[in-house]
C-alpha cells in the first residue's frame, strides 16, 4: 500500500467512531476540484508513516484509543493489497470505513464478501453518463452503477457525496442521481472551495462558469431529500 498521509485522530470522518485517517496515493479520476492533488499525482510529501508495516505498528499502539480506521485517497481500490491491509486492521479490532470513487466494483465486492468493511462512503460525481470527459476521459458507466448497487445492497451504513459545480450538476443530474441512490442512508452535497485551496486543476475555475448559488444548492438538496433518508449540504 502506498501511503501518502496519516491523520492520527479524527472525530468527524467516521460517524460514531474515533478514528485515524489513512491517505493512499494514486487515482484514476481527474476531478478539477480535487483538494488532494499531491496524492492523486503521487507527489505527497513524506508522511509520518509511509509503509504498511509502519501503519500496523501505529495501530498496535492505538488499540484502546481509536475505534476505527478510515482509508481514503487518492483512490484506495487501486491499491493491490487493500484487502490484505483491511484484514490486518480488522484483526487488531478496528472498524473500517472506506472512501471510494466507485470505479472498481470488483474490489468493493471482495471487501464486502469478506466482511472487511463497516462503513462505505462513495463519491458520486454526477449522473454516471456525464463522467466523461471532465471526471475521466473514458468512464465505465456500468462500474459506477454496480458500485452503487453493491453499497445499497450491503446492509452497511453508507453515504454518497457529490461536489456541486457546473456543468456536472444541474437539475437533470440531481434527478438521475436521486433515482440511482434511492433509499440510501445519506447523500451529502458539497460546496466547492477554491480560494486559498490547492486544487488539481485551478485553470478550470478560471475558464468555466462553475459556481452554483446557495438557493440553487438548497433546491437540489430538497429534490434529493425526497429519494434518500437524509440529504445535507455542507
Amino acid at each position: 500500500m502506498k501511503i501518502g498521509g496519516l491523520q492520527k485522530n479524527s472525530l468527524i470522518d467516521f460517524p460514531g467512531r474515533i478514528s485515524c485517517v489513512v491517505f493512499v496515493t494514486g487515482c484514476n479520476f481527474d476531478c478539477p476540484y480535487c483538494h488532494n492533488p499531491d496524492l492523486v499525482q503521487g507527489r505527497a510529501p513524506s508522511p509520518p508513516i509511509s509503509s504498511r508495516a509502519g501503519l500496523m505498528e501505529f495501530l498496535h499502539r492505538r488499540r484502546g484509543l481509536l475505534d476505527g480506521v478510515v482509508i481514503t485517497g487518492g483512490e484506495p481500490s487501486l491499491q493491490p493489497d487493500l484487502a490484505e491491509v483491511c484484514q490486518e486492521i480488522k484483526s487488531l479490532g478496528f472498524s473500517i470505513k472506506l472512501d471510494t470513487n466507485g470505479s472498481r466494483p470488483g474490489v468493493l465486492q471482495r471487501l464486502l464478501e469478506d466482511g472487511l468493511l463497516d462503513y462505505i462512503a462513495m463519491d458520486l460525481k454526477t449522473a454516471p453518463e456525464r463522467y466523461s470527459p471532465l471526471i475521466c476521459r473514458s468512464c465505465d458507466v456500468s462500474a459506477i452503477r454496480e458500485s452503487v448497487r453493491l453499497i445499497l445492497a450491503s446492509g452497511l451504513p453508507h453515504e454518497f457525496r457529490t461536489t456541486c459545480i457546473k456543468p456536472l450538476i444541474d437539475e437533470a443530474a440531481v434527478d438521475a442521481m436521486g433515482t440511482l441512490v434511492a433509499g440510501a442512508d445519506r447523500h451529502i452535497l458539497q460546496r466547492v472551495q477554491v480560494k486559498n485551496v490547492d486544487v488539481l486543476h485551478p485553470e478550470f475555475f478560471e475558464t468555466h462558469d462553475w459556481f452554483l448559488e446557495e438557493h440553487v444548492l438548497e433546491a437540489y438538496r430538497l429534490r434529493l431529500a425526497e429519494k434518500v433518508r437524509q440529504c445535507s449540504l455542507r
